[in-house]
């Protein structure tokens, strides 16, 4: 028995035992949950949802013209069609995840405002014993589960990244992160500064542009921007011959995961020939006297940090009609008015909105412990990116960065029930990685390389990250065109996994 279980506090209530527990109910807890239904109809499940109702990330931002930025062909289920345009809304992708709760009858599988506080693995009962707060009664409930599902994504919902400026304290106007968007903010009589230049810069500017006095994008350094128009031509032209959705659905799907694969494996390959396109998209909405090298020129190579898709090149029509302007500097201090970047300007703004990005949060920043000592994922090595050395029956989904993360959630699900179908074959209830005698000296590395992905986000929070090794499974390559053959051949009998 546990030291945790020992010492139990006696005040909180038992909330009975579920064969799989699944923290969260975003894009990756729904996928997860019919893939037990579908897959292991003898298996009890529920989801746990901090949030007053399903959806995630969808729910937590609410900032203007919040969209996807993925393609909804792949960001979609496998499993359901998606029928529409490929750049959806938020409200569009919560009706889809609503009609999909219905049509797999999945909405009382699902406890909403219950956080999951502590979790602690018991090696003699062989399951976990999950502390979870009632936020609506303030009640603390304990779960037990042999198998934990972390789908609650990476990064911290209620604490935004905002960097510390000098003269933060003078501002006297309205400072926003979109991640906190107030409700029923009124901005049509307001100048707008955004700080910031990623996919969520991206939305916001074109979504306030023409709706508020003027609209002003600060960015330190460029990004590179896709404009292309938010529509499928081979969806379009499926659809007009009548074709099942799923078909549609399923050979777009194709045709879109053959480009990307194209794309990123142009932008590892033939670097300059990439970004000389996506700088010409640029200028051909921008204009030829339009500062390209300044404002829209990355340091870095393409998709070496996400390549943001703008539908209809909405981001760069707004600043050719006007009602935007984008500047690229660095921060001096802030201002009553405003702010001062380095070159000496002073940016004046009612609205500030700090597009700065958010804080990794490691598994939801949950304390666990496995038999009494508490687990640091840092010390840990990643099995295929899902499960971690020394932690048993724990699963995390963690999409692409340079694909549609449930494309990700999707091949662990498969993978996860082919786990299970093989334990249960073999008379086994705990599984857990462990490197094998010949790897004892393997040379580790960070969960991504830098040379890989390295946005700031990831880079600030790397060192709270598990660490990854040089050879399967022990990789984490965030590499869909790799994984997805790696993954269903992967080898549940190397001796990488312990059974017992």
């Amino acid at each position: 028995m546990s030291a945790n279980t020992a010492t139990r506090d006696e005040s909180i209530a038992s909330a009975g035992h579920i064969d799989i527990l699944i923290v969260g109910a975003g894009i990756s807890g729904i996928d997860a949950a019919y893939h037990i239904k579908q897959n292991l109809p003898g298996r009890s499940f529920l989801m746990l949802e901090t949030q007053s109702t399903f959806g995630g990330t969808w729910q937590t931002h609410t900032y203007p013209g919040i969209r996807s930025d993925s393609d909804l062909y792949t960001f979609g289920y496998r499993w359901k069609p998606w029928i529409g345009a490929p750049i959806a809304t938020r409200e569009e992708i919560l009706s889809y995840l609503n009609e999909t709760l219905d049509e797999q009858d999945l909405r009382d599988s699902i406890r909403y405002r219950h956080k999951v506080r502590s979790s602690s693995w018991s090696s003699d009962e062989k399951l976990w014993r999950v502390v979870v707060d009632n936020l609506e009664s303030g009640e603390s409930l304990e779960f037990t589960t042999n198998f934990l599902w972390m789908c609650q994504g990476y990064y911290d919902h209620d604490k935004p990244y905002t960097p510390q400026w000098p003269g933060m304290d003078q501002y006297k106007g309205q400072l926003v992160h979109p991640q906190l968007w107030p409700e029923n903010l009124d901005y049509s009589d307001m100048t707008v500064l955004v700080i910031g230049s990623g996919a969520t810069a991206a939305t916001i500017v074109p979504a306030m542009a023409g709706r508020c006095k003027h609209i002003t994008m600060l960015q330190r350094s460029p990004t590179y921007f896709l404009p292309n128009p938010n529509a499928n031509e081979l969806a379009d032209i499926l659809n007009t011959l009548d074709i099942p959705d799923q078909w549609t659905h399923e050979i777009v799907r194709k045709k879109i995961l053959l480009d990307q694969e194209e794309l990123t494996r142009r932008s590892v390959e033939e670097p300059e020939e990439v970004k000389a396109e996506l700088l010409e998209a640029a200028r051909e909405i921008l204009g030829d006297d339009f500062d390209i090298e300044k404002h829209f020129t990355p340091s870095y190579r393409p998709w070496q940090q996400r390549l943001a898709f703008i539908p209809d090149g909405d981001l760069f029509h707004g600043i050719r009609d006007g009602m935007a302007t984008v500047v690229t500097d660095e921060i001096d201090t802030f201002t009553e008015k405003g702010v001062r970047v380095k070159s000496g300007e002073e940016i004046e703004a009612d609205l500030i909105v700090t597009a700065t990005g958010f804080n990794l949060h490691v598994l939801g920043g949950i304390a666990f412990d496995v038999d009494g000592k508490s687990v640091d994922l840092a010390d840990t090595v990643t099995w295929h990116g899902i499960m971690f050395t020394g932690v048993p029956n724990l699963a995390w989904v963690f999409g692409y960065f340079r694909a549609s993360w449930t494309l990700r959630a999707d091949l662990i699900a498969d993978l996860l029930m082919r786990m299970f179908k093989h334990m249960e074959a073999s008379g086994t209830t705990e599984v857990m990685p462990a490197l094998r005698p010949q790897e004892k000296n393997m040379k580790l590395g960070p969960w991504i390389e830098a040379d890989n992905f390295n946005p700031g986000y990831l880079q600030r929070g790397i060192h709270l990250m598990p660490r990854q090794g040089d050879h399967e499974p022990w990789l984490f390559t965030q590499d869909y065109w790799y994984e997805k053959d790696a993954l269903p051949a992967a080898d549940l009998e190397d001796g990488a996994l312990n059974y017992s």
